[in-house]
């Protein structure tokens, strides 16, 4: 027995053939189950005895897509497109039994067969421009000739997933199955009534919209699949391209359509942005996965949660919990806050009811979940404590002092801290193996990033079980090392200081904030500051003017918050350059004895970024990330760097090691000061692997 025979097996119930595709975990379109459903479909063809062929799945899902550890690979025969197109071209007519998911490959598999029936839960989407391609077995020629061109620019471009009932009105199905336990029966059932009925099979290349042999033309669905792609994936090359495809279903014959869609994909799968955003898929993955903490490494249960702190981090990672169906005890110290927390909390959870992303049965079940205290003393029950409270050592140890007393045995402890020592916060307790840190991103109801702070003493079942619940929380974690902002801020810090170096020099703010946003991060350094707010640990009291934020803050700019910062804001917080700023950079520059000069973009983004991958590189050295992945992970997730450039670590290697660190060397040397270019500084590992052709994304 080959391959293809076991994952795709074909038996008969009267004149009915059933091809059932098993290739868990999935049923991804291996090249064996491409062989096999070639072959299947074939003998059911010939076979006198059959009329009609149903296609089934095993296991928990439909086709959820290709297999994706064949992109950027030579195909082995035969490929999806010759699939699909046997399929299509079969003599009786295919129906197909949907279950779990149909995503990319396996919907495009579903709509070459002739008809299709779908359990009542049973979802549908074609998520290829996530991974920077289009889809490519005739996705943007079907799906426009199933469901018009409205649905297909929707779901090929903005993502969207149809389920159910949805599915059907949509044209995408035609029959609902009565439930998951009945598909096999029903799909049977509909193919026996089709050739009751004497329907042909109907095939996708043949149906068109009108009289004239054309697809209606839609131009505001074009408009709006442009508008989305502007605004949520900029700089993306992939969704034009889909867009173009999805076009020339309105006036190319099928087949050409059919060959602009395969070349557009193959051109797209070659491409820089597929290679970087498969990186960035794999990293995510890759990240799940700790040296020395396997599967059979037990994760201790988390049912109830305490939080201590009612400010914003404490608010937001409450949230995070409580939608996640979490009961939340938050504990304060003074009741004022206590109350502004828990009034946070249900503005934000009446303002999505007002926005329709919940409903209000939804809205009081997790404000139901919430409850609050003034005591130690009602944590003790709860099986995870993470402390939200104020950045400072001595309010952390003193928490955690409070928490050693109460908390019961066994309860994972953890702390929010940014950048302080976890190892220190440890041993404020008799139980370090229960500390971590959890490193949520503000705001942490919305934010994805968790990074897993793994302190010298910390349990491998702690471990564990924060990877696990992050899953829970639908986030994307990330275990790191004990250092001074961990992975993430770490790395931040060396930009920011760059960037404010680069303005004292001759730059303005919005001259930094230009050049990373048109390489695709969300917001500039400055702008994230504002937004932040400047006076973040300022106080009037203490502060000496040393700095740029320091000065700002002094003549309250303090961020959006106050409508002036680096920026001026107007009240829609629109943002526009300060003459005011400007003034406060020159006279610091004076002041310093800079002479100023005009700088080009490309120096900008080589000095904000080069120091950021020296930084991620003297991580990995140091043992702080598990992986050059991870940091991509971090960054992606975290702090917006764009997917399609997979990451600083990625980027760097594609960019080039070896370039990047005569770059670093290049401005050192150009440092007058000494220690002016430590920020330049090569650690030994970024040097070797640049030496030796390596890559920091592959550790």
């Amino acid at each position: 027995m080959t391959v293809a025979d076991e994952v795709v097996t074909l038996d008969r119930e009267g004149a009915i053939a059933i091809v059932t595709l098993d290739n868990p975990p999935v049923n991804a379109t291996s090249a064996a189950l491409r062989a096999g459903l070639v072959d299947a479909i074939a003998r059911a063809c010939a076979d006198a005895d059959v009329r009609a062929i149903v296609l089934i799945c095993a296991g928990r899902t439909f086709v959820a897509g290709a297999d994706v550890s064949e992109f950027g690979k030579p195909r082995a025969e035969p490929t999806l497109p010759d699939v699909l197109a046997a399929i299509e071209g079969a003599s009786k007519p295919v129906v197909a039994a949907v279950h779990g998911t149909a995503l990319g490959g396996g919907f495009e598999l579903a709509m070459a067969c002739h008809h299709r029936i779908a359990t009542p839960n049973a979802a549908f989407g074609l998520p290829e421009v996530s991974l920077g391609l289009i889809p490519g077995a005739g996705g943007t020629q079907r799906l426009p000739r199933l469901a018009g061109i409205a649905t297909a620019l929707a779901m090929i471009v903005e993502g969207e997933r149809l389920a159910g009932e949805a599915a059907r009105a949509a044209g995408v199905v035609d029959a609902l199955a009565a439930s998951e336990e009945s598909l096999r029966a029903d799909a049977i059932a509909f193919a026996r009534d089709l050739l009751a009925r004497g329907l042909p099979p109907e095939r996708l290349l043949r149906r068109v919209g009108d009289e004239t042999g054309r697809l209606a033309p839609d131009p505001a669905a074009f408009e709006a699949a442009r508008a989305h792609a502007g605004k949520r994936l900029r700089g993306q090359v992939a969704p034009e391209r889909a867009i173009a495809c999805v076009a020339a279903a309105l006036d190319r014959p099928f087949e050409e359509g059919l060959a602009l869609e395969r070349a557009t994909f193959a051109e797209l799968e070659a491409g820089p942005q597929s290679k970087a955003l498969r990186h960035a898929f794999f990293a995510e993955r890759e990240a799940a996965k700790i040296p020395g903490i396997g599967r059979d490494v037990p994760t201790r249960a988390i049912e109830r949660v305490g939080i201590v702190g009612a400010g914003t981090m404490g608010t937001g990672i409450a949230m995070a919990f409580l939608d996640a169906g979490f009961p939340v005890t938050i504990v304060e110290a003074k009741r004022e806050a206590l109350a502004r927390g828990r009034s946070t909390i249900e503005t934000t959870y009446a303002g999505s009811v007002a926005k329709g992303r919940i409903g209000q049965g939804e809205a009081d079940a997790r404000r139901g979940r919430l409850s609050t205290s003034l005591s130690y003393d009602d944590l003790a029950d709860v099986d995870l404590v993470i402390e939200a409270a104020f950045e400072t050592m001595d309010v952390k140890r003193a928490v955690f002092a409070a928490l050693d007393r109460v908390a019961k045995p066994g309860a994972l402890l953890a702390t929010n801290t940014s950048y302080l020592d976890v190892d220190a916060i440890a041993a404020t307790t008799s139980r370090p193996q229960d500390v971590l840190g959890l490193h949520f991103f503000s705001p942490a109801n919305i934010m994805k990033l968790l990074e897993v702070v793994r302190a010298q003493k910390t349990a491998p079942d702690a471990i564990a079980t924060a990877m696990a619940l992050a899953k829970r929380l639908r986030k994307v974690a990330v275990c790191v090392g004990v250092a001074h902002g961990f992975v993430g801020n770490r790395m931040l810090a060396r930009r920011q200081a760059e960037a404010t170096r680069l303005v004292l020099e001759g730059a303005m703010p919005w001259d930094v904030d230009r050049v990373l946003v048109a390489f695709g991060l969300p917001m500039g350094p400055f702008r994230m500051s504002d937004l932040a707010g400047l006076d973040l640990g300022w106080s009037r009291e203490t502060s000496r003017g040393e700095t740029l934020k320091e000065r700002l803050c002094e003549r309250d700019r303090r961020g959006q918050k106050t409508k002036a910062g680096f920026y001026d804001y107007d009240e829609a917080r629109e943002a526009t350059p300060s003459p005011v700023t400007e003034e406060i950079v020159r006279a610091m520059s004076a002041e310093q004895g800079i002479a100023r000069r005009a700088i080009a973009d490309d120096e900008i983004l080589e000095r904000c970024l080069y120091p950021m991958v020296a930084e991620g590189a003297r991580i990995l050295e140091e043992g702080k990330a598990i992986r050059g992945s991870d940091v991509d992970v971090v960054w992606i997730n975290g702090y917006g760097f764009p997917a399609w450039r997979g990451g600083p670590m990625f980027w760097a290697d594609e960019t080039g090691l070896a370039s990047i660190v005569a770059a670093l060397d290049r401005y050192a040397a150009a440092r007058a000061t000494p220690g002016e270019g430590d920020a330049y500084a090569v650690p030994d590992l970024l040097r070797r692997l640049a030496a030796e052709g390596r890559r920091l994304s592959d550790r």
